[in-house]
């Protein structure tokens, strides 16, 4: 039996704040892990820093600059066919109104309430140090 290696990409992934609540996007039905919750952000394109990275893809996801205000340890998770590295970045909105290009729906809630919502498996452990950190 030869085991072949999971596909392993490198993401970053932004936890947006504003006015005390935490933005989660929820993926569309054309995604992979469709409908599940997740922060926003995308793949590392090779050459670009995870900095970079959270600032394109949040601007091409949801039309919006940001600021990044903190960076949270990478989180690895592996799915039955790829594995998935999150670099998370606490961020806020610099400019723009928030318009989906690629999500289902977003939710803003304060941070005791995300754990109610259905993450995306990989999401969960950067969810879970996010909380820590703002003592939940």
């Amino acid at each position: 039996m030869v085991i072949m290696a999971n596909e392993h990409i490198s993401v970053s992934c932004a936890i947006i704040e504003r006015n005390g609540l935490v933005l989660a996007a929820q993926r569309s039905t054309a995604m992979s892990l469709p409908l599940k919750w997740e922060f926003p952000g995308g793949k590392i394109r090779e050459g670009e820093s995870p900095e970079d990275g959270i600032r394109r893809e949040i601007l091409e996801e949801l039309d919006v600059t940001i600021k990044i205000l903190k960076a949270l340890p990478p989180s690895t998770y592996t799915y039955p066919t790829i594995t998935v590295t999150l670099h998370p970045f606490i961020c806020s909105i610099f400019d723009g109104e928030i318009k989906l290009h690629e999500h289902e729906a977003v939710a803003w809630l304060p941070s005791e309430e995300l754990d109610t919502l259905d993450w995306a498996e990989a999401d969960l452990p950067v969810l879970a140090t996010y909380c820590q950190i703002m003592g939940e």
